[in-house]
């Protein structure tokens, strides 16, 4: 991870350690602990040996698998440790899992004292977020920690339906499991684990540790005997999704950036292999999908999901497959204010955390977004056309047509003109991809209000009622439906010319707000009508130049907010960041306007910032230039690794090999 920490993931489990392998109980920007299902299973884990803190001779490193240190008591330079602590972990589904080798360094039989001290505090992913709210339980709810043979079971209880347990088991077992010394405190639930053994001259001895994760609902987990095999499964995982992409002739690069390339996207692939995590189809079936990213969206994300999937949907098509099933299974088919969830609507996230189940967010399945449903559309039609393979888009056909239904009637363009949405108070006030407060904003910083039309959402709208009406057209037999969907994404066209063009900026307005008002920031967003196609040859082409100026183009990447305006702040999330996501969509725009040049000068700079990042693209960075210092900035709350930003250098090998898209 960004700050120094170990990250163990695979299917929906992640584990973040310090570089010893300890869990501090660290909350805020970047928690650590085991988690699973939206929720910190292991809060602590910290180990101490002959009574101290070890020494960390080889610190675990960040993708190695298992993650490997080596430790040792404290010592010094006349006195050497009597023995050394060679430490592997790994994780599975719902396991950590961990073997401690002690190897004698001494020709004389030793003693080692270890002892780990344990807890879970089964906290909720939206508490460990730094943003100060607190979320009242109700007062039978309780943590408790018991004893068993072979180590403790610790349980969460809310009323009589909600259970969740981390099991800790230990070969051999502990010598003693005792709660935590808190002198003046009251007892909690951590307890401190106790081995005492003996090493033989030159000897050694290990100790095999088992973390089961099992929040409210889910099922045992299937067995995996040691971190070894369960690294060496994972690995093989992922060396089977990570094979090269398919060859693709990227002419605007020269050879050294074509080589970086194909490091960035190797790396991306890895990232992306990690983040999958298990899903369920219209029929139950199972899938894997891209989770958002690391620490806080790890689990089915609308928009991200999809903008990922179409990313990769040329060198990894299954991704979109499974992306498209999982989504049609928890589409909308009510009205519920709370959710946001209307018929027809694609979900925005999906989440299984005790906050979620109990109501108290109402991210259990939340629905506040106005484009991730064009965008099941595009991806829908996308996969057909790039897969040659129409049976996923006959089976979806119902899914589809309940989309267009949300977009005419729910999303407002019959009634309105335009796809919009309105702040929602208990969600997202903006329901984009820029969903902060505060992101869709007039040139003088003013928020716009509701029911807000942003631009890039009227382009998503326009490719999906286009790419639907192929689908009509070409796999459903409905050529009235494919008329109809072709003459309204026509009109929304032509209105888009009308109304969102600023004649003085020569440039799109960021949105229309409730009153019809140009909302005249000039924002990357832009660039996503450009990969939609919304705009005519002479505006796309002036765009796109005009997002390659010094006052958006950092050097680095695009800027959300070009930097000229008074609400530009490089350190903001979306008025003036730089987001590698943003800048893969605006390089498939521009090569689909064929502004070579242009799209040669974005990924040359997404390839050095990749370059600066270990080849990890994060999921936001600074958007300081590249004048004012030699490395990227980072972004001091960025995601990483985030899925869309994973996926970034494979949409670049689209964009600089002549694709302007899927």
């Amino acid at each position: 991870m960004s700050d120094g920490r170990v990250l163990l993931a695979r299917d929906g489990t992640f584990a973040a350690l310090t570089r010893g392998g300890g869990v501090t109980g660290r909350r805020g920007t970047s928690p650590d602990g085991l988690f699973r299902h939206d929720a910190r299973h292991l809060s602590r884990w910290l180990l101490t040996v002959d009574g101290a803190e070890p020494a960390v001779l080889t610190p675990a490193r960040d993708g190695s698998l298992p993650a490997a240190s080596v430790l040792t008591p404290p010592a010094v330079r006349d006195a050497p440790a009597p023995y050394t602590v060679f430490r592997e972990q790994a994780v599975a589904s719902g396991l950590l899992l961990e073997r401690l080798r002690l190897v004698s360094n001494s020709p004389d039989r030793v003693t080692a004292r270890l002892e780990l001290l344990v807890d879970a505090d089964f906290a909720d992913q939206f508490e460990l977020r730094s943003d100060g709210r607190a979320y009242a339980r109700p007062p039978e709810a309780a943590r408790e920690a018991g004893e068993r043979p072979d180590g403790v079971e610790f349980t969460y209880r809310r009323g009589e339906g909600w259970l969740s347990r981390t099991t800790v088991t230990c070969d051999p077992p502990p010598d003693e499991v005792t709660p935590e010394d808190r002198p003046g405190r009251r007892a909690g639930t951590a307890r401190r684990l106790g081995w005492t053994l003996t090493l033989p001259p030159h000897g050694a001895a290990e100790l095999a540790l088992r973390v089961e994760a099992r929040p409210h609902g889910a099922p045992p987990v299937a067995d995996v005997a040691t971190p070894a095999r369960a690294a060496a499964e994972h690995r093989a995982g992922i060396e089977a999704f990570t094979h090269p992409p398919a060859a693709a002739d990227a002419a605007l690069l020269s050879p050294a950036e074509r080589a970086a390339l194909r490091t960035a996207c190797a790396h991306g692939l890895s990232d992306l292999a990690l983040l999958r995590v298990p899903a369920a189809g219209p029929r139950g079936e199972p899938l894997r999908v891209p989770g958002a990213g690391i620490p806080w969206f790890l689990t089915l994300f609308g928009r991200d999901s999809v903008l990922t999937s179409l990313f990769a949907l040329p060198y990894r098509p299954a991704l979109a497959r499974d992306t498209l099933l999982a989504l049609a299974a928890t589409q909308g088919t009510r009205h519920d204010a709370f959710s946001a969830e209307q018929p027809g609507r694609i979900a925005h996230e999906v989440r299984h955390g005790e906050l979620a189940a109990f109501r108290q967010v109402p991210y259990g399945r939340y629905y506040g977004s106005v484009d991730v449903t064009p965008l099941f559309l595009v991806l829908l039609q996308a996969h057909a056309e790039a897969t040659q393979d129409t049976a996923l888009a006959a089976r979806l056909e119902p899914q589809a047509r309940a989309a267009v239904e949300w977009m005419l009637g729910d999303g407002g363009l019959a009634e309105r003109g335009w796809l919009v949405y309105t702040p929602d108070p208990g969600g997202l006030v903006n329901q984009n991809w820029k969903d902060s407060a505060g992101a869709i904003c007039f040139a003088d910083g003013t928020q716009a209000e509701g029911p807000v039309a942003v631009a890039e959402a009227q382009g998503y709208a326009y490719d999906a009622l286009v790419r639907t009406a192929r689908l009509a057209r070409g796999v459903w037999g409905d050529a009235p439906y494919a008329d109809r969907l072709d003459a309204l994404a026509a009109g929304l066209r032509d209105r888009f010319h009308r109304d969102f063009w600023l004649p003085a900026q020569d440039f799109p307005a960021l949105a229309l707000d409730g009153r019809g008002r140009q909302v005249d920031a000039l924002a990357s967003d832009a660039g996503h009508l450009l990969w939609s196609g919304i705009l005519d040859r002479e505006r796309g082409e002036r765009t796109g130049r005009r997002l390659l100026a010094g006052d958006f183009f950092s050097g680095w990447a695009v800027r959300t907010l070009a930097a000229c305006q008074r609400p530009y702040h490089p350190l903001s999330y979306h008025r003036g960041s730089c987001w590698p996501h943003d800048n893969a969509v605006i390089a498939l725009g521009l090569a689909r306007y064929g502004l070579g040049a242009e799209v040669r000068t974005l990924a040359r700079g997404l390839l050095a910032t990749a370059e600066a990042h270990g080849w990890r693209l994060p999921e936001v960075l600074a958007g300081y230039a590249r004048s004012d210092h030699p490395a990227p900035v980072p972004y001091p709350h960025a995601c990483s690794p985030q899925a869309w930003a994973a996926a970034t250098p494979l949409a670049l090998l689209t964009a600089v090999s002549g694709g302007g898209g899927t």
